[in-house]
């Protein structure tokens, strides 16, 4: 295979997506080993860079968001940076870093869509040609998805189009100014290339870092489920579970190794899009640490709940978090599994008012989460208590899953659920209100210097 010279590629990313001079690009000598990509074969190893692609997602909504607390002890021993972090405040920083990771990811797909028109699309070729394509499409969603959910306001039909959102970057012309687009041009960037690629996938893919058209549903529902379209988010949920709807069972010894420091599997079978978080931005270790889980949230799984063994270990009077379906003690999982999708038709099941087929999909999930003997199934008078106890088991079984707790505190106080978020540090309160300003997290400083966007 051949082979990229990484630096000068990495040099372009950075170019393209935080617009630094002309001059300095060209300045910099010629490589006669940097191959531009021009076969399938070409393309396709660049989808399969998980480096790149998987193992970078964003850390820093993690990191913002309020499952854990670290102790003063922890909090000295942070950088200025992450002590600012854990307290919401805003403070300069630079690449390397979620926004520059995710739109290194952006622009490698970019290059694919570019230059995979280069290449006929013939019937011996038309399923590589349509999975490069929808791959290229996927990953681009994803990872707008994800720089909104941090960087952006979350979304409200009375004010999508003036909040400003990210920056839609079209292709690799590094001159091309940066500009954001608003948050209504974002969610609708992300909804046509989400659908897009649905279009062009396979059902499942061969190994779970690739892309799908059930991971391209499921990226849907996630979409409408953060613009609290609630119908469309279950339609899309549903249909991703249509295609795959598979469940780990935490009684079964072969699949959930309750004791050990990693009780999961690499790619178990409810991962439907593998992939793991940047810890750049993070207060936490997945192996070790300072971070503890919030003692009231610890509380809330039931004695006989198999999570507390799966998720927790015990440390200091408190308890660290262990149960990610990373596969690995070194990093999070932040992918998209069929837990996440029941959880999410449920919900939307719930807002409809079809009570007994939310309860119907939220005991499937809860039954393979206690010992036979053990397991009740969840009964409610009403949609809004099934609404409210499917919401709870949201939090507590997709604990440190990247994003997704910041996203859910975002658009529920869209709601007036009222999340206060608190934390106590050197004897010092602060406090993050819901719907502050500050839930659209700081964009990098040489982002800013270099591009004059516009900064949150």
């Amino acid at each position: 295979m051949k082979k990229y010279k990484c630096s000068l590629l990495l040099l372009i990313i950075i170019i393209s997506t935080t617009q630094l001079s002309c001059k300095k690009y060209l300045d910099e000598k010629s490589d006669d080993t940097l191959i531009v990509p021009s076969r399938l074969a070409d393309f396709q190893n660049l989808m399969d860079d998980a480096t790149t692609m998987n193992y970078n997602t964003p850390g820093f909504g993690a990191s913002s968001a309020d499952d854990y607390f670290i102790d003063d002890a922890a909090y000295n021993a942070k950088s200025i940076f992450l002590q600012h972090v854990y307290k919401w405040m805003p403070h300069p920083y630079n690449y390397q870093n979620d926004w520059g990771l995710s739109y290194k990811a952006i622009y490698v797909s970019n290059l694919c869509l570019e230059r995979i028109p280069l290449v006929a699309r013939e019937a011996s070729n038309a399923s590589e040609w349509d999975h490069i394509k929808g791959s290229a499409l996927f990953y681009k969603a994803f990872y707008h998805l994800e720089l909104a959910w941090l960087f952006a306001k979350s979304y409200d039909v009375a004010s999508a189009h003036v909040d400003a959102g990210i920056v839609l970057r079209p292709g690799t012309d590094f001159l091309e100014t940066s500009v954001r687009a608003t948050v209504a041009e974002t969610y609708q960037k992300i909804l046509e290339d989400a659908m897009a690629a649905a279009q062009l996938l396979p059902d499942n893919p061969s190994i779970a870092t690739r892309p799908s058209r059930c991971a391209a549903y499921a990226l849907l529902a996630r979409t409408y489920l953060s613009m609290r379209q609630y119908d469309s988010a279950g339609k899309y949920a549903n249909r991703s579970l249509q295609i795959k709807n598979s469940l780990v069972n935490y009684n079964d010894a072969t699949q959930v190794a309750l004791s050990s420091s990693n009780p999961f599997k690499l790619f178990n079978r409810e991962v439907i899009f593998h992939a793991t978080m940047n810890l750049q931005v993070s207060l936490y270790s997945p192996s070790s640490g300072p971070a503890r889980i919030d003692s009231m949230l610890y509380a809330s799984y039931h004695v006989n709940d198999l999570r507390r063994r799966a998720f927790f270990t015990a440390i200091s009077g408190y308890y660290r978090f262990k149960g990610s379906y990373s596969g690995t003690t070194s990093r999070l999982f932040s992918g998209i599994t069929v837990d996440e999708l029941l959880l999410m038709r449920a919900e939307c099941y719930a807002r409809a008012g079809a009570t007994t087929t939310a309860l119907d999909d939220l005991n499937t999930l809860l039954e393979q989460r206690y010992a036979p003997a053990n397991f009740v199934r969840v009964n409610t008078a009403t949609s809004a208590e099934a609404l409210f106890i499917i919401l709870q088991e949201r939090r507590k079984e997709l604990m440190f899953r990247g994003s997704l707790r910041w996203m859910d505190i975002k658009r529920l106080n869209k709601e007036q659920r009222g999340i206060v978020m608190k934390g106590k540090v050197m004897n010092e309160i602060f406090i993050l209100s819901p719907n502050d300003n500050r839930f659209a997290l700081q964009i990098p400083n040489d982002v800013i210097v270099a591009s004059g966007i516009q900064q949150n």
